[in-house]
C-alpha cells in the first residue's frame, strides 16, 4: 500500500509563505545561510523573533562556525527581543553583531547580546535607547499589574544596558528615561559599540 501522508506543516501559515517566495529570495536566503549571515531588519515581532531565533539554531547546528547578524530595527516586542537576545547567548557560535540604519529599543536590546568587542555598526548608524513602553488597558487593578510589569521590565532592561555598557545604573536610567539617540562615535564613547566597521574587511 503507498503512503500517501503529507509533510505537516510547523505552522498552519507555513505552505502559504512558501508559495509567496520567489526563486530569487529562495536564492537570496541560501546565499545567506552560506554565508552564516542573518538579517533583522523592521519591527521586532513575535514572527521575526521565530524566523530568526530558527536560523540561528539551524547554523549552530550546521558547524560551529562563527555566525554574523545584521541588526536594522526601529524596535517592538521587547519579549520578541529577549527571544532573539537568549537565542543569540544561548548557542554555541560565536556571533558578531553589525548595526546598520538605525538599532534602536528592542533592536537594541538585540545588539547588546554580544560582547562589546563583538558589537560592530557602520558609519551612518542611529542608536535609541529609551524606557519600555505599554499600553495598559481593562480594569483598575488590571491596570496596576501592567504598570508594575512595566517597571520591573525597565529595571530589568536598565540592568543589562549598564552591564553592556559599563555605564553606572544612575546614568541608564537617567538617560533612558526619554529618548536617548546616539550616533556611531557617541555609542563607542558610550560603551554601546565596540568599533565602526566601513567595509566587510573590518570585521575580521
Amino acid at each position: 500500500m503507498k503512503n500517501t501522508e503529507s509533510r505537516v506543516p510547523a505552522r498552519l501559515d507555513e505552505e502559504e509563505e512558501e508559495k509567496t517566495k520567489t526563486p530569487q529570495s529562495i536564492q537570496v536566503d541560501k546565499h545567506l545561510f552560506e554565508a552564516r549571515t542573518v538579517l533583522i531588519t523592521g519591527p521586532i515581532t513575535q514572527e521575526l523573533a521565530r524566523d530568526v531565533s530558527a536560523r540561528l539554531l539551524a547554523l549552530a547546528q550546521v558547524s560551529n562556525d562563527p555566525i554574523t547578524v545584521i541588526v536594522s530595527s526601529p524596535g517592538g516586542h521587547v519579549e520578541s527581543g529577549d527571544m532573539i537576545h537568549d537565542t543569540i547567548r544561548f548557542i554555541s557560535p560565536e556571533v558578531r553583531i553589525l548595526g546598520m540604519g538605525w538599532v534602536a529599543s528592542a533592536g537594541a536590546l538585540i545588539y547588546i547580546s554580544v560582547p562589546k568587542e563583538r558589537r560592530y555598526c557602520t558609519p551612518n548608524t542611529r542608536f535609541l535607547l529609551h524606557q519600555p513602553s505599554g499600553g495598559a488597558g481593562g480594569q483598575a487593578t488590571d491596570i496596576e499589574i501592567q504598570a508594575r510589569e512595566i517597571l520591573k521590565m525597565r529595571d530589568r532592561l536598565n540592568k543589562l544596558f549598564a552591564e553592556a555598557t559599563g555605564q553606572p545604573m544612575e546614568r541608564i536610567e537617567k538617560d533612558t528615561d526619554r529618548d536617548y539617540w546616539m550616533g556611531p562615535e557617541e555609542a563607542i564613547e558610550y560603551g554601546l559599540v565596540g568599533r565602526i566597521a566601513n567595509s566587510v574587511r573590518d570585521l575580521d
